[in-house]
């Protein structure tokens, strides 16, 4: 898995202190080598500076694009837009050192970083967690599952021709 990813490892020791610029899209063959089978269609696009100071890098990443995903209640597939930024920290020191979710201790004597994983985690954690089509919202979308989900909705309990006054209580809940 790491080979085809290689183009994803940064080797840091030649640069000079400064920031440098890496450029990447990301197309579906990323997603399946960590088994993340969401997309149909995917095309993104990260620029990653690595600003290299003496004693420690930091990395950030910018990342836009768009992906088709699949709509949790009709199941159509529409174009989702991603947007995000995500820094780390990369210092050097022992493994008995502690990584977090922002800081990245890499052994003494590394000379390259693979950013395969950080960039796939800051890509799938921008994903909305409930994955609703624009035309579920607006309306606008007409299929199977939405007329039978709009068939079994309930309807709003009448008594003797008048809203039963016990559900207004909950109302304000709202």
């Amino acid at each position: 898995m790491m080979s085809v990813l290689k183009e994803f490892d940064i080797p840091f020791v030649g640069l000079k202190i400064g920031k440098h610029d890496f450029l990447y899209t990301i197309e579906p063959t990323f997603f399946s080598h960590f088994g993340f089978t969401d997309f149909q269609n995917v095309k993104i696009n990260a620029k990653v500076t690595l600003d290299k100071k003496p004693s420690f890098l930091e990395l950030h990443f910018a990342i836009e694009g768009n992906g088709q995903l699949q709509c949790d209640v009709s199941m159509e597939w529409y174009n989702q837009k991603i947007s995000t930024t995500y820094d780390l920290v990369v210092k050097f020191g022992s493994a008995q050192e502690k990584d977090s979710d922002e800081i990245v201790i890499l052994s003494e004597g590394t000379y390259q970083i693979n950013i395969a994983h950080y960039l796939y985690e800051s890509i799938v954690l921008s994903l909305p967690i409930k994955r609703i089509h624009p035309g579920v919202e607006d309306g606008s979308l007409q299929n199977e599952i939405l007329e039978k989900l709009k068939a079994l909705e309930p309807k709003e309990e009448k008594l003797n021709g008048q809203h039963d006054p016990r559900w207004n209580k909950l109302k304000d809940l709202l």
